[in-house]
């Protein structure tokens, strides 16, 4: 019998003068539309230390971890299989915004104007919103 367990990813939470950053996929799934930034952790990676490799990689920022948002686990969440994923809300320590790695832009959006978000990232960044108010 084959065991199936589900895959891990970070997703992160970056506030700038009120706005929130997005990158937009240049893969699938959802490739050209827009998600918070982060990834897959590598086997053997403390999750924290993924998500800080993940932003820099995806946006050039080096970040801090603030907090920890949430754990989303919906087996439906992500079309590639059943995938957790881990949020955090870190805070810009350096580094200049450009996309790079898995994103082909990276930009702040305002909270009252946000773009159509992929997977369940919507539902995510309501609970941020209600976090930070």
């Amino acid at each position: 019998m084959e065991y199936k367990s589900p895959k891990l990813t970070v997703d992160g939470a970056i506030f700038k003068d009120g706005k929130m950053l997005f990158i937009k996929r240049k893969n699938e799934p959802f490739k050209g539309k827009w998600a918070l930034p982060g990834g897959f952790v590598e086997y053997g990676e403390k999750v924290e230390n993924a998500i800080v490799r993940e932003i820099n990689e995806e946006t050039g920022l080096k970040t801090k971890i603030r907090d920890i948002v949430g754990v989303y686990s919906d087996p439906n969440r992500d079309p590639r299989g059943h995938v957790i994923t881990i949020v955090y809300l870190l805070e810009i320590q350096d580094g200049e915004l450009k996309s790079g790695d898995d994103a082909i832009d990276a930009k702040f959006f305002d909270l009252k104007d946000l773009p159509e978000l992929s997977f369940d990232h919507d539902i995510i960044v309501k609970d941020i919103i209600r976090r930070i108010d």
